[in-house]
């Protein structure tokens, strides 16, 4: 398979590959927490930019694609806000995988405080854009921001900052 072909972007294909590995090491095949929306993201860009604000340094970015299904809403019809704190969680953390040299598969790191603001409603069959950018990358202590937005409305649904902890090495 090429990831080059199928996911945009200017990361080389190993990184596109990663990405994709790692969302596939945070499934449970099926069993696990919301496996099921998890398993329906949709990858379309992975790529390494300058940043706008400080252009010697670079920045991680994701973009994912999900059409909001019914196991995805709430009692009112419109995307739980779980399940969009689940999405941003998950989009922080691969792309802050393309940037952390000593990721590794199925240890994700700790979350450390994910904060999370409330837009505008998404209902059932509307498309999500999720778009994941790195901010900082330290030696233990890593963030990103995300912003989930209606593809079709063009408005922001929910945005979030995530700080994620590398695990402790074992002293064994």
């Amino acid at each position: 398979m090429s990831y080059d072909s199928q996911i945009g972007g200017n990361a080389p294909p190993e990184s596109k590959k990663f990405v994709m590995d790692m969302l596939r090491s945070m499934m449970r095949k099926g069993r696990g927490f919301a496996d099921t929306v998890g398993g329906r993201l949709s990858i379309t860009q992975v790529s390494v930019l300058n940043k706008s604000e400080e252009p010697s340094r670079v920045e991680g970015r994701v973009v994912a694609e999900i059409t909001a299904q019914e196991d995805m809403l709430n009692g009112a019809g419109y995307v739980h806000g779980g399940c969009l704190m689940y999405l941003i969680d998950n989009c922080a953390l691969l792309c802050l995988a393309i940037m952390d040299k000593d990721a590794t598969l199925g240890f994700p790191g700790l979350s450390l405080a994910i904060d999370t603001v409330f837009h505008a409603p998404a209902g059932e069959g509307d498309r999500l854009r999720i778009v994941a950018t790195t901010m900082a990358i330290g030696s233990r202590v890593k963030s990103a921001r995300v912003e989930i937005w209606d593809a079709k409305r063009h408005r922001l649904v929910a945005s979030g900052v995530e700080v994620k902890m590398d695990l402790p090495k074992s002293k064994m």
